[in-house]
């Protein structure tokens, strides 16, 4: 198809063959708002234009006559590529008209596919567009009617836009397109104009426009492209417009789960029904597309490999021995998550199908992936026995399975052989340095590493006792295994969580810092080491050096959840919303289905003023937290996060059920009476709030930084009671 404008005006079949100055009409290429659009050869330069011929009604009326000419001139001066270029306003013959390039090609509409297109697919055009916006924009010009029939793709691929800036010279003086059109789709039940489902909640309320409402409009047309349909509908214009100012649209990587995340907040950016929590420019657009290209690895871009590594049964004669078995898998993740071009599914997401007789395809299409590991572990005295199978997600099929009877003090070797054998049936090629991080043992003492696993297991359950018991648990791996860096950096992880949600001492903070430098002096290349080292960091408020340890980490490991949630949180502390919100995001990046940063996030975007984003993260994290609690019933962390943001949203009995339930469960919890004290101020239960807040204190919480910042005690800040618990907290 050629140049295509779509839109009704009066017909001028008669102007075929005929000439307008030095211009031989040659045929019709369509009719819009502004007029009727021909294919013309200009005998000057020989060459072919496409003419527009202004409509009458705007020719006769002297004063938009003279202000659409001294606009014209301004979209005329746009030189770029990616915008169709205005060559003239001229008049001959008494009749007014525009001369442009002509462009051969198809408009935008023929690229939306079903489900949507693929990532590389997407930046192809996406990058080029929002390039056309960034010029016009920093050129004082907005496009007001961007749509997919206003955007072309030529026949060696360049995207075009048109009518840069048309829309705005159609109005009268003082009038706003935006209440026409408005008016116009209202008047004929069930006819929906071509340009209200890309139109800007501004637009439609009559409301000031400017280049944020260009951007909501391209945020619509992302979501097109990337799912196949339009993320505002409806069967009446009517109803699309509701849709707009009132629903938010299914996240594009629900629809189209091969995108990667950080795009899907690009785009829900975009589409905020707020202009101040939209991009504020093209050009911050632009840049964050750019930031996304260069992440995702070339091998990101195709369909890589995925896997997920289901707890190890354990075959045992002692039932204690699950935390063995548990190690074993969770080796194995880690392991495998370090290699660029292999996606795991996350130890949360695994485990919860820990002892389940789910079906193989269920559990894959759960976690998101195309292989499943399961095995199962028996240990007796010094032997073992492992037996593992790598299964294929979508017919069952068994790609490789293994049997491993050995000695205990074998048990390296056996992982390294089981994740050897994996990346070959899964074709992963791997670069010489994740061969190395693979074959990489932190211990080669079989009982310090048994020791280990028994602290990782106490670890995850997420209370004091249990974070006493892991330390516990560590300290004897490094007497048995004094150069165990990792042991060590579990240890300061541990300290770091007493001190932070149980109210331990400046001591605790101390022992943390030591162990944490004696995890990097053993080893200044453990990513694990430089996560814990920052987190102690951040604890003393020494921000610039935790933020040094944190990016060393993210460095080594970029798939390293720990090391974005800590450095998330210290930037809270540290008062700087916008690179928390960043951090927030990426940890969600690297652990999807954990329910802490979804929870934690919407705070930061409150301060950010970013409502819509905050009220999406929530009902993400809340779902999430809400699968989880199912699967672990006591998480009381999860219980009082998942509760008080319930609260908040308005499900208030419910919400409190779930805090009361956690307090219940551990009474004494500083961290727990903290957050439960966030519930009630968020509801604005001050006495209640005042009241949990105070016996955090008591029972030993002392994170003054988070409270100073946390805006959850914003609506009781200025009572002479939250001001005194400050003050206590030394």
């Amino acid at each position: 198809m050629e140049y295509h404008i779509l839109g009704r005006s009066p017909q001028r079949s008669n102007m075929i063959g005929k000439s307008l100055s030095h211009y031989k009409i040659i045929s019709k290429l369509g009719s819009g708002g502004m007029g009727d659009v021909y294919l013309a050869q200009d005998i000057n330069l020989d060459r072919e234009v496409a003419l527009k011929i202004l409509p009458a009604e705007m020719a006769a009326d002297p004063k938009r006559l003279q202000r659409f000419e001294r606009e014209a001139r301004a979209v005329a001066a746009l030189n770029h590529p990616n915008i169709v270029t205005l060559h003239s306003v001229e008049e001959a013959d008494g009749l007014r008209f525009l001369t442009m390039e002509r462009v051969v090609g198809e408009d935008l509409e023929k690229k939306i596919v079903p489900g949507g297109m693929a990532f590389k697919s997407f930046m192809d055009l996406a990058r080029p567009l929002t390039e056309a916006l960034c010029a016009a924009h920093e050129k004082g010009i907005t496009h007001r009617d961007l749509k997919p029939a206003n955007i072309m793709i030529t026949e060696d691929g360049r995207v075009k836009v048109l009518d840069f800036g048309l829309a705005k010279l159609q109005e009268t003086p003082g009038e706003l397109e935006a209440t026409d059109v408005q008016t116009q789709g209202l008047t004929q039940e069930g006819t929906i104009m071509g340009t209200v489902p890309y139109m800007s909640p501004e637009q439609l309320q009559g409301r000031a426009v400017d280049h944020r409402s260009d951007i909501f409009s391209l945020g619509v047309i992302f979501y097109q492209l990337l799912t196949g349909k339009r993320p505002f509908v409806g069967e009446a214009s009517v109803d699309i417009i509701s849709a707009i100012l009132r629903d938010t649209p299914r996240p594009v990587t629900e629809i189209n789960v091969s995108l990667p995340n950080h795009l899907g907040r690009i785009v829900r950016r975009c589409l905020n029904k707020d202009t101040n929590d939209r991009y504020q420019t093209a050009r911050d657009l632009l840049n964050d597309l750019k930031d996304l290209k260069e992440e995702v690895s070339k091998s990101e871009e195709q369909a890589i490999n995925s896997v997920g590594v289901l707890p190890f049964a354990n075959m045992s004669p002692d039932p204690e021995q699950e935390y063995f078995c548990e190690g074993i898998a969770e080796e194995l993740i880690n392991g495998l998550g370090r290699l660029k071009n292999l996606r795991v599914a996350s130890r949360t997401s695994a485990f919860k199908f820990k002892g389940s007789d789910h079906d193989i395809r269920e559990i894959g299409k759960y976690l998101n992936v195309d292989k499943v590991v399961e095995g199962s572990v028996r240990k007796a005295g010094n032997r073992v026995r492992i037996t593992v199978q790598l299964i294929n997600v979508q017919d069952g099929y068994r790609l490789w399975s293994e049997r491993y009877d050995r000695k205990l003090e074998d048990i390296f070797a056996i992982q390294d052989e089981i994740a050897e054998r994996i990346i070959q049936a899964l074709e992963v090629t791997l670069s010489p340095k994740e061969r190395r991080s693979i074959q990489n043992v932190a211990t080669r003492d079989v009982e310090a590493y048994d020791f280990y696993l028994r602290g990782r297991k106490y670890f995850y359950e997420f209370d004091r006792r249990n974070w006493e018991m892991a330390r516990q648990m560590f300290e004897r791996a490094i007497k048995l295994d004094p150069s165990y860096a990792l042991a060590y950096a579990a240890i300061a992880d541990c300290w770091s969580f007493l001190f932070m949600y149980s109210g331990s001492s400046e001591r605790e903070r101390q022992l943390a810092g030591d162990a944490s430098r004696k995890a990097l002096e053993l080893d200044p290349d453990l990513a694990e080491a430089h996560a814990s080292r920052g987190m102690v960091l951040s604890l003393g408020e020494d921000h610039g050096e935790a933020a040094e340890h944190f990016e060393k980490a993210i460095h080594l490991n970029p798939k390293l959840y720990e090391a974005y949630y800590f450095y998330a949180r210290a930037s809270v502390a540290e008062g700087n919303s916008l690179k928390a919100a960043r951090l927030f995001e990426q940890a969600i990046d690297a652990r999807p289905d954990d329910y802490q940063a979804p929870l934690l996030l919407p705070q930061v975007y409150s301060r950010l003023q970013r409502e819509e984003d905050a009220a999406r993260s929530q009902r993400e994290g809340i779902e999430k937290a809400l699968r989880h609690i199912e699967m672990n019933p006591n998480d009381v962390r999860a219980l009082y996060l998942c509760g008080g943001a319930l609260a908040q949203s308005g499900e208030v009995e419910r919400g409190l059920e779930l805090v009361d339930r956690a307090v219940t469960i551990a009474p004494e919890e500083p961290g727990l009476l903290y957050n439960a004290a966030c519930a009630y101020s968020i509801l604005g239960r001050t006495d209640e709030a005042l009241e949990h807040l105070e016996r955090a204190v008591r029972a030993g919480y002392s994170h003054k930084a988070w409270l100073e910042n946390d805006s959850d005690f914003d609506p009781i800040r200025e009572h002479p009671r939250f001001e005194a618990i400050l003050e206590s907290i030394i």
